[in-house]
């Protein structure tokens, strides 16, 4: 059974960093196609950030720049930097999980991040 976790939320000011980051079990780690998703109250979830299995990654408009997604296979974790946060950002953070050539997909059980001053 796969299980994603993640930790590295909270409140932080405008301008500020936080790192996220998901564990994951219960998997191959290295085969899968790891994304970063946000859902912000009365909102869509919506894609962030992806990194393939491979190393490739995308980003959403909104985060280019800031934003950088990254993964260690040997630690079975996938990491998500963000930079210079704004208020706009504010949202629970959930991590996915998606084996490369399936259409399975898991997910974490999210970590609220909050841009406030």
């Amino acid at each position: 059974q796969v299980q994603l976790v993640e930790s590295g939320g909270g409140l932080v000011q405008p301008g500020g960093s936080l790192r996220l980051s998901c564990a994951a079990s219960g998997t191959i780690f290295s085969i899968n196609n790891m994304a970063w998703y946000r859902q912000a109250p009365g909102k869509q979830r919506a894609l962030v950030a992806r990194i393939t299995s491979g190393g490739s990654t995308n980003y959403a408009d909104s985060v280019k720049g800031r934003f950088s997604i990254s993964r260690d296979n040997a630690k079975n974790t996938v990491y998500l930097q963000m930079n210079s946060l704004k208020p706009e950002d504010t949202a629970v953070y959930y991590c996915n999980a998606n084996p490369r050539y399936t259409p399975n997909n898991y997910w974490g059980q999210g970590a609220q991040v909050t841009v406030s001053s």
